[in-house]
């Protein structure tokens, strides 16, 4: 079932708009401008910092920049995609307010309100495969609610933990039953709401989170399940929760897996995870750091003081899972900050197929978790919890309240005495345009950046 190239550039998307949504034109004729220069900014950072051809073009059209410089490559129709539901995303948003505690519909609402997706990916929008029907109906930024489609599977070729159904995304549900004639349609679930991942769902009236299959490209992958997540999540979450009980760290744990059996063994495309739902006390509110980056600074009336507290539940506590053999991908997607009176309290940490691990420890773990190297273990909690959330907070504390950005970086520093290499040591950044062009994109690729804590270590 492979994906499709996208052909919804800012053209044919407007057409499209002009019978499925025509109140939404002329606000998207008004959004295009500007989202064709939030996806040349972030050209313009990739070829900056990573190991790309090219200068800096100022005023140039990101797909005739991209058309220029990678002619003939899926690359340019993905940028070309990514600017028109960018700017779809902009035209359809809504006032952003701060949902009530105790609402279990509150998290989904509020990762629904974030409209500008990967802060550095120029395919920070692409949805290959999908039409812009497909986009309108699915993705979070428009704000659906959706059922998702339980396929009854036969005993013998069901693989995992959870019991032989299918939880399957209605878009990958349809393809599915076509392809596989012995899969059974059981109904529908109750009702859904995308996440900022959009492959992953949360129940309206409230309960366990439910991570599918989706056989579209975002970003830099296809949303499939991995036979390996299968295996990992369930082994990988309760080694987690053991050694993070005595930490401000809540691990959202994968509680069962599964996927089906097809002729090459567990197919990533007819998988899911079960994750458990954040467990929220009285007043508090549960939100994605790149959400509250993005969205909800209003919350802040000390940014020294907020950081302060944001370190001594996430920063600190990481170093700490890391000298115990973990390196997290704490990055403003997995990561969730719980507030109380607007004050950050605790931390959920969710999605666990990027984190790294210690072989020593002697976990049973499949694909490319474990390993030798301590470098790569500080590689991979430092590009994202530093390289990118830590960053941002920094930035946008400074472009939204006049912070100093060196006294911040000083506060983050002052969590860090735990593992000092993190302070000396540049800031990976991964190189996601790179990496998006290289030969196999699921390889990494990062960039160095100078560290901005070096002057505290």
């Amino acid at each position: 079932m492979p994906h499709q190239i996208p052909t919804a550039d800012p053209a044919q998307t407007r057409a499209e708009l002009e019978n499925l949504r025509p109140d939404l034109v002329e606000r998207y004729d008004a959004a295009l401008p500007g989202a064709r220069a939030a996806i040349l900014r972030r050209l313009q950072i990739a070829i900056g910092r990573e190991p790309l051809p090219g200068a800096v073009y100022a005023d140039m059209d990101p797909i005739e920049l991209a058309a220029k410089l990678w002619p003939g490559t899926a690359f340019v129709a993905e940028v070309a995609n990514s600017v028109a539901n960018l700017a779809l995303a902009h035209a359809n948003r809504i006032p952003r307010t701060l949902p009530a505690p105790g609402d279990p519909d509150g998290l989904g609402r509020i990762e629904q309100l974030e409209t500008d997706g990967h802060p550095l990916h120029p395919g920070c929008r692409t949805r290959a495969g999908m039409t812009v029907a497909d986009v309108l109906a699915y993705a979070p930024e428009h704000r659906p609610v959706i059922r998702l489609r339980r396929l009854r599977v036969p005993a013998e070729r069901w693989h995992g933990t959870a019991q032989p159904v299918l939880y399957a995304h209605p878009w990958q549900a349809a393809r599915l039953l076509r392809e596989f004639p012995w899969l059974t349609d059981a109904g529908p679930t109750r009702p859904m709401r995308p996440l900022m991942s959009l492959r992953t769902v949360a129940p309206v009236s409230g309960g366990p989170h439910l991570k599918t299959a989706v056989d579209v490209q975002m970003t830099s992958a296809v949303r499939t399940v991995s036979p390996a997540a299968v295996h990992n999540g369930p082994i990988l979450s309760a080694f987690l929760t053991r050694i993070t009980a005595d930490l401000p760290i809540d691990i959202l744990a994968e509680t069962e897996a599964g996927a089906v059996l097809t002729d090459d063994g567990p197919d990533r495309r007819l998988a899911h995870l079960v994750r458990r739902a954040p467990r929220l006390g009285p007043g508090e509110t549960a939100l994605p750091l790149g959400v509250f980056t993005s969205t909800f600074l209003d919350l802040v009336d000390d940014p020294y003081r907020w950081l302060d507290e944001l370190t001594a539940i996430l920063f600190a506590p990481l170093t700490t899972v890391l000298g115990r053999g973990v390196a997290l991908e704490a990055h403003g997607q997995n990561t969730l900050v719980v507030l109380r009176d607007r004050r950050p309290v605790r931390i959920l940490y969710r999605d666990l197929g990027g984190v790294r691990v210690d072989r020593a420890l002697g976990l049973d773990l499949h694909g490319d978790l474990l390993t030798d190297d301590p470098a790569v273990l500080r590689t991979k909690l430092a590009a994202a919890a530093l390289g990118t959330v830590a960053s941002q907070l920094v930035d946008a504390f400074a472009d939204r309240h006049g912070a100093e950005p060196d006294r911040l970086w000083a506060i983050v520093a002052a969590g860090l005495r735990g593992a000092p290499e993190l302070l000396t040591e540049p800031l990976p950044v991964k190189a996601t345009t790179a990496m998006r062009l290289a030969a196999d994109p699921l390889d990494d690729i990062w960039t160095q950046q100078p560290n901005p804590m070096a002057v505290h270590a």
